[in-house]
């Protein structure tokens, strides 16, 4: 029995010869990226939670204002016990 003739199911064009790619180096710039950035990962439970990345940043904002306002009232409230 013969063997079906090979077909070449590359889609790649013949041009790009990826054999003459040499020298990678795999994660060459991670270090950099972990720390030179501000790359937040969120689980996929809490980013479901947010239609996009500007829902997220007015609820951080939103969150932030809180803390602080809570902070300032509370040290006002101690200032006046204190009295």
């Amino acid at each position: 029995m013969k063997k079906p003739p090979a077909t070449d199911n590359d889609e790649m064009r013949k041009q790009y010869d990826l054999t003459k790619l040499k020298g990678g180096v795999r994660g060459k710039y991670l270090s950099h990226t972990t720390t030179a950035s501000n790359l937040v990962l969120l689980d996929p439970e809490v980013a479901g939670m947010f239609p996009n990345s500007e829902a997220v940043n007015r609820a951080l904002r939103l969150l932030a204002d809180t803390a602080i306002s809570a902070t300032r009232s509370d040290r006002a409230d101690r200032r006046l016990l204190s009295k």
